[in-house]
């Protein structure tokens, strides 16, 4: 049956296309997200610092698995050696601040740039490369940086590791969780209204086009080299600033944490949250971090069934497997 002309409509309607692109869709999702926002907080306040820990791990991660998913659910480009990236960040903030005395907080974003330009090194290969060759080449860039990591005394203390210095502004410590949660908050809240805004841009849209066809990418005058090497660029910049997040989180960076199954983890954040998903990034890393923990819960409850610790490891890692396994079959 036909509508009247009195009939009430009702729903979202996009009559434009700049409406259509806009970041909060809808003014409920908009709303929801403020409100996500005040209570996330809200959290020190109430929370233990147990859970504050967790939220951190999410927020340092979510970050890096961003950079991940504009090189893989993006751009369509595969990398093993986005943990390397990740240590990269987390030692060369470490290095500006006990090196150079630059500001922990100015360290940071230089960290980013710093990993970016390795990034942008490794990936000029990408140029050229695809599929299992490109896996390979990143998989390469993995263990080199590693191996520099545990060689290079000057950069990243070697075999001994690296201190870094706690959050500090105008003189005020963030050298509790209450406090770290805060910073770690705003990095990911400007990383996600970057990515957002990145997607809805030019360039965004060509990662896209060169994804999804490359060659009708080519056709309609992208520079497929270009974009390619961008796109490892932006990624190794998001894997930066997360990775110095955690390390003046923690106060120490060792090379051992960046291994290749950290590489495997972060693949596995952006499968489960979704490929070429900016929300579905962060609820996959929430499930990555809040999945051993789970485990943990469940082994302990279970008790004689698995009495040693190595039995808690041992069924993490299949708890991990299995789940990228499930979520890339259904």
């Amino acid at each position: 049956m036909a509508l009247g002309a009195d009939s009430t409509r009702c729903g979202e309607f996009h009559t434009a296309y700049q409406s259509d692109i806009r970041i909060f869709p809808t003014a409920m999702s908009r709303n929801v997200a403020i409100a996500g926002l005040v209570l996330l907080c809200l959290g020190p306040l109430v929370l233990s610092p147990y859970w504050l820990s967790l939220m951190i791990q999410i927020a340092y991660f979510g970050i890096a698995a961003l950079g991940l998913n504009i090189l893989t659910g993006y751009s369509g480009q595969i990398s093993l050696g986005h943990a390397a990236f990740f240590g990269v960040g987390a030692f060369a903030s470490a290095w500006l601040n006990n090196s150079f005395g630059i500001p922990v907080l100015l360290c940071i974003p230089l960290a980013g740039l710093i990993t970016a330009a390795v990034g942008l090194l490794f990936g000029l290969p990408a140029g050229r490369l695809k599929g299992m060759y490109l896996l390979i080449a990143t998989l390469a860039a993995q263990y080199i940086i590693v191996d520099f990591f545990n060689r290079a005394d000057w950069f990243s203390g070697g075999t001994a590791g690296s201190m870094a210095a706690p959050v500090s502004i105008f003189g005020f410590d963030f050298d509790t969780d209450q406090r770290f949660f805060y910073i770690a908050l705003a990095f990911l809240v400007a990383a996600l209204l970057l990515t957002t805004n990145l997607m809805r841009s030019r360039d965004g849209r060509a990662l896209v086009a060169l994804r999804d066809h490359y060659l009708s990418a080519e056709i309609m005058g992208i520079n497929l080299a270009k974009y390619r090497i961008l796109a490892f660029g932006l990624s190794s910049f998001y894997a930066g600033i997360g990775g110095a997040l955690y390390a003046h989180y923690l106060g120490y960076v060792s090379d051992e944490a960046f291994s290749l199954l950290l590489s495997v983890q972060f693949i596995g954040m952006i499968i489960i949250g979704g490929l070429g998903s900016v929300m579905g990034t962060v609820l996959g890393v929430i499930f990555m971090v809040m999945l051993p923990q789970v485990v943990t819960w469940l082994t302990a409850a279970l008790g004689p069934l698995a009495p040693s610790m190595g039995a808690v490891s041992y069924m993490q890692q299949i708890a991990i497997g299995l789940a990228i396994v499930l979520f890339l079959i259904f």
